[in-house]
């Protein structure tokens, strides 16, 4: 199971490098049918190709959204913006003791098709990957 969240966690990274944004056109009938049922009030949609997938960046019930979607519309991962409160402790533990002095700029939480949990913090240009119990899994730089 570690080494499925890890691999995720990389192949995540991965696909943030290699975004492409792409206009409203460029979008499968089908992916933006995808969107629209499960988020019709999402607003302001930005749209990025990731290797193959779509993802829709979107403010939806006041926070920020970000729905990565295969060429069928099936939905592979959900991430949305949190509160830096809201991050499990030993995430910001983790933080405290490895970037001494250094703070969570943003965080998310990103639940994959499976509803396989990890949360995201950025700190000094990087992205941070715990599980959901907080245990760190890997550094990706933007």
């Amino acid at each position: 199971m570690k080494k499925t969240v890890i691999l995720m966690a990389a192949m995540f990274a991965v696909t943030l490098v290699n975004a492409q944004k792409i206009s409203d056109k460029e979008v499968p009938a089908v992916v933006k049918s995808t969107l629209q049922k499960n988020y019709p009030d999402a607003r302001e949609v930005k749209w990025e190709k990731e290797k193959g997938n779509y993802e829709a960046g979107f403010e939806h019930n006041h926070s920020e959204y970000s729905l990565l979607m295969d060429v069928s519309g099936k939905i592979i991962e959900t991430e949305i913006e949190i509160k830096k409160e809201e991050l499990p402790l030993k995430v910001k533990e983790y933080v405290a003791k490895n970037y001494a002095g250094s703070k969570i700029k943003e965080a998310a939480k990103i639940t994959d098709a499976k509803g396989v949990v990890t949360y995201e913090a950025e700190v000094n240009g990087m992205d941070l990957i715990f599980d959901a119990q907080g245990n760190f899994i890997v550094a990706n730089k933007d």
